[in-house]
């Protein structure tokens, strides 16, 4: 009974002093009364509770980028004095990016803990998840961890940025655990639009954490073996904390087709175009798609050409190490397409995507200096726009066409991604507690939710994060606590970081409005005008045609200008505002238009 009612004083202590005051306390009572044997089982019980009550460490998930768009995927997950990263992606510029090459995700807190951070974990080899690692690698040199091919795509990239004798990486197997401070991580096989995709089952101090990655469920993959769905089981059988999983294709029903539907479909273009050239546009990461394009090459007897950097790079890669398969005499060099006829050909190559400088693109538009469009041809583009690229793929299909080429785009491709039903499959082999939507649009990612909770995940369980949440999760509870910086950073041409928001809202203004600037020569100390104000007009108005409202603008100026003298303003900065607001307020009365107005002051002795 002593005890029962010492236990309830105890769990109403509320700092650990008082727990000690009150263990002495009941301690020499119990001592008195009862004797040593008692009130040390008293101090052993009061220590027990003591240390329950000790906060134990959570697990830290920080996704720094994907979850605003495809693309740019990149995940965190701290415990204590451990960091490890899942992908490292980069992703491509918005239409409003004026200039910008590429998006790569901020590091800063990445940086900030940089003595926490274990290594890389990468789980395929597509851009939009390792497309960043040779920026990143050169601010935080740690291992990298991947399966085979993945490392072979990923030493190609190294090997462009200098990076290859500096960077540490390790090649996995399905199956293999690697240890990283305080997790230990094991691959998982899934099918992917790409060979040897896997999952990441995270084993931490307070549960099991599944991350997919980029999935579907293909039961009749054409070149591998499927997805290990046994070993999804055996995790959810044991217990799995979150699971963070793929939302492209929430939004469809049903399934995603098996790659061995495509097979069929590039056999019937092929035996209907017997007396045309054949030009397959894809994605160069899709190896096993341009397998069954050399498979069927074969078959109907034509020769085969690799085209595009990309693609050259990869499919060697994937040669090199056994991923793809090529009959011999098969392949030739694009110099040699002239020496065969059309209908004996196959050329194999990037653009699906319409992007500008792939060789699709050159190819329609006349600037590729080895293949012509001619008419007849036929032009697969056995890929789906990504969206935001339908309007550039639109293009290229007008361009083809005006060029006689037939363009085939009907059941050439299927997905890489789990559409509803296969997500559903995960949840309920895994079982997860927590859900916590990864790679898709804010849309994407609320239908994920909702179907998370159809499977059986509590609607408080579910997290809908940004880029930069730092949520926190064990056993009991979660909770978002902070968020660290995680915004894009733009890269242009060889700069990193150094075009910023403000470059791009200055890039935008001119791009809409144009550029007028106002050149004016001043003597040194008395501020005379010894030239100008004269006005020099760029995207804002064709000179030829507009010199009356040149002339006009130029009076404005120097209306401003003699203000600013009588008034005996010698700061070349309040100069420069006062003409740039009258020549502002100006044309925006006239025209309603708002040009960039850059003033520049020259300075002469006299």
């Amino acid at each position: 009974m002593l005890a029962t009612a010492f236990g309830a004083r105890v769990r109403k202590a509320d700092s650990l002093l008082y727990f000690v005051l009150r263990c002495t306390e009941y301690g020499g009572a119990i001592l008195r009364r009862r004797g040593v044997r008692a009130a040390v089982a008293a101090m052993e019980e009061e220590q027990f509770i003591v240390e329950e009550q000790v906060a134990k460490p959570k697990l830290r998930i920080i996704p720094l980028g994907g979850l605003e768009q495809i693309g740019m995927n990149i995940t965190a997950y701290e415990y204590e004095d451990s960091i490890i990263i899942v992908d490292c992606g980069l992703a491509f510029p918005e239409d409003d990016m004026l200039g910008i090459d590429l998006v790569i995700p901020d590091i800063t807190y990445l940086k900030d803990n940089i003595d926490k951070v274990k290594g890389f974990l990468i789980t395929h080899g597509h851009e939009d998840h390792i497309g960043a690692l040779p920026y990143v690698l050169k601010e935080i040199n740690v291992p990298v961890y991947a399966t085979k091919l993945t490392v072979g795509v990923i030493d190609n990239k190294l090997k462009e940025h200098g990076l290859l004798k500096t960077t540490k990486r390790k090649v996995i197997k399905y199956g293999q655990s690697v240890n990283l401070g305080a997790f230990r991580i094991e691959f998982i096989r899934v099918n992917h639009s790409i060979a040897d995709a896997a999952a990441l089952a995270i084993f931490t101090p307070v549960g099991t954490i599944v991350h997919t990655g980029d999935f579907k469920v293909d039961y009749t993959p054409m070149f591998s073996d499927s997805i290990d769905l046994q070993r999804f089981a055996e995790l959810g059988k044991k217990g799995v904390l979150a699971l963070l999983a793929d939302s492209t294709n929430v939004e469809r029903p049903g399934f995603t087709m098996s790659e061995r539907m495509v097979a069929k479909t590039f056999d019937t273009i092929f035996a209907e175009n017997m007396n045309h050239r054949l030009i397959v546009a894809t994605f160069a990461s899709n190896v096993d798609r341009v397998q069954q394009i050399i498979y069927t090459a074969e078959k109907y007897d034509r020769k085969v050409v690799i085209e595009g950097r990309s693609m050259v790079n990869i499919i060697s890669t994937a040669a090199e190490l056994g991923y793809i398969n090529i009959p011999d005499n098969i392949m030739i060099d694009i110099e040699q397409i002239k020496n065969y006829p059309d209908e004996k050909l196959v050329l194999i190559t990037t653009g699906s995507q319409g992007e500008a400088m792939a060789a699709l693109s050159r190819m329609a538009n006349s600037t590729h200096k080895k293949v012509s469009i001619v008419p007849g041809d036929a032009v697969i583009l056995s890929s789906h726009p990504i969206p935001g690229n339908e309007k550039q793929v639109s293009k290229i299909i007008n361009e083809l066409t005006r060029k006689g080429a037939r363009v085939i785009t009907q059941d050439t491709h299927v997905s890489g991604h789990a559409c509803q039903e296969e997500i559903k499959l995960i949840y309920a082999l895994t079982k997860p507690k927590y859900a916590i939507p990864l790679h898709g649009e804010y849309h994407h990612r609320v239908t994920h939710g909702q179907l998370a909770q159809s499977m059986g995940v509590e609607k408080d369980n579910v997290f809908i994060l940004s880029s930069g949440d730092v949520l926190e999760l064990d056993g009991e509870c979660g909770s978002v606590v902070d968020k660290v910086e995680a915004q894009g950073i733009f890269v242009d041409g060889l700069g990193v970081g150094d075009v910023g928001n403000i470059v791009l809202r200055d890039r935008q203004h001119l791009s809409e409005n144009g550029l007028i600037i106002i050149v004016l020569t001043l003597q040194k100390y008395t501020n005379e005008v010894l030239a100008g104000p004269d006005i020099v007009s760029r995207g804002f108005v064709y000179v030829r045609e507009s010199e009356n409202l040149l002339d006009e603008a130029r009076e404005v100026v120097m209306d401003a200008l003699d203000r600013c003298m009588m008034k005996n303003v010698s700061d070349w900065g309040k100069i420069k505002n006062a003409m740039k607001d009258s020549l502002s307020e100006y044309l925006w009365k006239k025209m309603k238009r708002n040009p960039m107005i850059l003033p520049i002051i020259m300075e002469v002795d006299a």
